[in-house]
């Protein structure tokens, strides 16, 4: 669920951005009494997400357009199927194309390289995915919400949601286990500690610090054999997240070695915009 004024917030940023000097093409080519409708057409295989979104950024700047979503969000389309449609003045369709485009084509994308993530783990697997803070700025709640849609999981929204102990803070607080005693004073009763580890030797020192979460960043697939092992044997276990170099060919292997979460960054800052075109057409 994408709340309205966040929604809004964002999508009249991107309308300012684009039509600050106003459209001299629609002005100089387009009868301002001219009706028209807009289809969105899938033009690849893809995950469809945004038309919540892509109904805003219409009626954002024409009150008046009418917006018809064909396909929900999360359903597959392809083969120029049409998702979304709007219906009124070519003026505002025209301006609003490209604002609408540049969202969805982005925001399905994410949802479709999310669910194909998701349907890599094996049969039965409780492996969760999640995406992680590499999002583009202004755009979290978008892509987060794309994620979602493509089946996977939010890691920690912002820096403070969670305490997530990273190799510089390790260095700052002066080693893992005065990192964690610090954080364990000084957060919040509801929040868990999670400490990246980079070797088997940081995965022993965050364990015997009292982790609740364990991110093994950059392990290869012996590595994290070898951490899950190990964390087998605690009582209260941490919980294991796999997390760097995460391909979709790994995920699979991960889950079966007992990871308990896959964060992968590309979901948000790798994934390739789907292929999504406005065809417009005289009413």
């Amino acid at each position: 669920m994408l709340l309205q004024p966040l929604l809004d917030e964002i999508i009249l940023t991107a309308l300012r951005e684009d039509l600050a000097g106003g459209d001299l093409s629609v002005e100089a080519c387009v009868d301002p009494d001219r009706r028209a409708q807009a289809r969105a057409l899938a033009k690849s295989p893809l995950v469809v997400a945004g038309g919540e979104v892509f109904r805003r950024v219409f009626q954002l700047v024409d009150a008046r357009t009418e917006v018809f979503l064909d396909v929900s969000d999360g359903q597959k389309a392809g083969d120029r199927r049409c998702i979304w449609r709007a219906s009124g003045y070519a003026r505002s369709l025209l301006m609003a194309e490209r604002t609408a485009l540049n969202f969805v084509q982005r925001m399905s994308g994410t949802a479709t390289l999310a669910r194909a993530c998701v349907d890599a783990l094996p049969a039965g697997s409780s492996t969760r995915i999640t995406d992680t803070r590499k999002t583009t700025p202004g755009l979290r709640a978008l892509e987060r919400y794309a994620v979602r849609i493509g089946g996977a999981h939010n890691h920690r929204n912002d820096l403070g949601s969670a305490v997530m102990i990273k190799d510089n803070h390790i260095v700052a607080a002066g080693g893992i286990a005065p990192a964690v005693a610090r954080a364990r004073a000084l957060a919040p009763h509801t929040s868990r500690v999670e400490v990246e580890v980079g070797s088997l030797t940081e995965l022993d020192e965050a364990l015997t610090a009292g982790a609740d979460i364990i991110m093994l960043d950059n392990f290869d697939d012996a590595g994290v054999a070898s951490a899950v092992a190990r964390v087998a044997t605690c009582s209260p276990r941490p919980m294991i997240e796999a997390s760097g170099g995460i391909t979709l060919e790994r995920i699979a292997a991960l889950a079966r070695l007992g990871v308990d979460v896959i964060s992968v960054g590309a979901l948000t800052h790798s994934a390739k915009a789907a292929d999504i075109s406005l065809e417009l057409e005289l009413e």
